[in-house]
């Protein structure tokens, strides 16, 4: 039946089917948005509003960095049906080296930085060498990886190494300068980028709806377009807000950190969605026999995935470091676990083949806000770990349940 065939009550039926179906297509997505944004409403209510206090909101960033950058590398390895349970310790490992470079070599911070990086390379092409090409198995590989590099932690540091390069630690504890001075009590850098970052968000989803009209496929529904970007304003409204009033009298806005994450987000993002090699990682996690037999050369792929994975898990070292001013053979404990939760509370499949990086960000927030909350409320850490699994738990049911269903 042609559309204009049909009634007008019809044609706003269809209409209206139309911009529900924008939203019900993404439907797991827009549930973990909206599953944060209640979970901070309920946790502002119980700490009596200290939850989005500004500076609090800068913690949260700092304290969860580590877990958004192990994630990003994460995701790609389990839609590829991998998994990395290495990351953790070749958090401490690296941030072992690099600490011993700078205060007994005396090494230059940027190029201790370097090294370190490139060890996290080396560490990827080793276990992508025997994933991709000996045939191992991933999650032996970096089992033999997680205790290989713990070991070599222990070794190495053996008491704590404290850093005291005020250049370096400023990574996660400084500020951008302040470039367009204060307004008022509001950082003016804070606000200029939050504008930017909105009319940024409106043209890429004007565009987008472009394209897809210009290649003859149905766009979703202009009204869709305009709720998503009213939703976006809001919440980066929001933020905006929180980093420009965050800070103190000569320092304050938007962490150096953040800038980092956003950089490798918005990196691995375009790699994942834009790139040949992020369209062969999806379609080995979708069916890795099909893509072999399609001519896609899964080895190569698994390798260049570990080696990501190495040089994240380096920048996360890196991170951490700089955040504790110092390293220790137990920095990195459980991390994996954290990058993994992230995963698939941010809707990652248990299966392989779906995920995003925008979605383990929110996977990580998530987490990040539970942990937070409850610390604010003072709660037993050992009761929220305890709640941190619960949470994993009921978002891969929600994952495996409808697929169940449907057998």
């Amino acid at each position: 039946m042609s559309l204009e065939s049909l009634t007008p009550q019809n044609k706003n039926n269809v209409k209206r089917g139309t911009v529900l179906e924008a939203f019900t297509s993404n439907a797991r997505q827009y549930g973990i948005v909206g599953a944060l944004i209640a979970i901070i409403i309920v946790f502002e209510i119980l700490t009596g509003g200290l939850l989005l206090q500004p500076n609090t909101i800068v913690q949260l960033i700092q304290q969860n960095a580590y877990v958004i950058i192990l994630a990003v590398g994460m995701v790609m390895i389990i839609i590829a049906t991998h998994i990395d349970l290495s990351v953790g310790s070749l958090v401490g490992f690296i941030g072992g080296c690099v600490a011993l470079l700078m205060q007994n070599a005396h090494m230059n911070w940027f190029l201790a930085i370097i090294i370190g990086l490139l060890i996290g390379l080396l560490v990827g092409v080793w276990q992508g060498f025997w994933v991709a090409f000996v045939g191992i198995p991933a999650f032996i590989t970096t089992l033999g990886g997680m205790l290989i590099f713990r070991g070599l932690a222990t070794t190495l540091i053996k008491a704590s190494i404290p850093v005291n390069n005020t250049s370096f630690n400023a990574i996660a504890a400084n500020y951008l300068p302040n470039v367009f001075g204060w307004w008022g009590p509001f950082d003016g850098l804070s606000i200029v980028v939050g504008i930017l970052v909105v009319i940024v968000f409106a043209w890429t989803q004007l565009r987008k709806r472009t394209k897809v009209a210009k290649v003859g496929l149905v766009p979703e529904p202009m009204t869709a377009t305009y709720i998503k970007i009213a939703i976006a304003t809001v919440v980066i409204a929001a933020l905006t807000f929180e980093f420009a009033s965050s800070g103190n009298a000569t320092q304050g806005g938007i962490p150096i950190i953040l800038v980092i994450v956003g950089v490798l987000v918005l990196a691995y993002h375009f790699i994942l969605t834009r790139t040949v090699f992020g369209r062969r990682v999806y379609a080995i996690g979708g069916n890795r026999r099909a893509a072999s037999l399609s001519g896609i050369n899964t080895r190569r792929v698994d390798f260049t995935l570990f080696i990501h994975m190495g040089f994240l898990s380096a920048v996360a070292a890196i991170a951490m470091l700089s955040r504790l001013s110092s390293a220790s053979a137990a920095t990195g404990n459980s991390f994996e676990l954290d990058a993994i939760a992230a995963c698939f509370v941010g809707g990652t499949a248990v299966t392989g083949g779906i995920g995003t990086v925008p979605g383990v960000v929110i996977g990580a927030l998530v987490m990040g806000v539970i942990n937070q909350g409850l610390s604010i409320m003072g709660v037993d850490s050992a009761l929220i770990q305890t709640i941190k699994g619960l949470v994993l738990l009921l978002a891969v049911a929600v994952d495996i349940i409808p697929k169940l269903r449907k057998r």
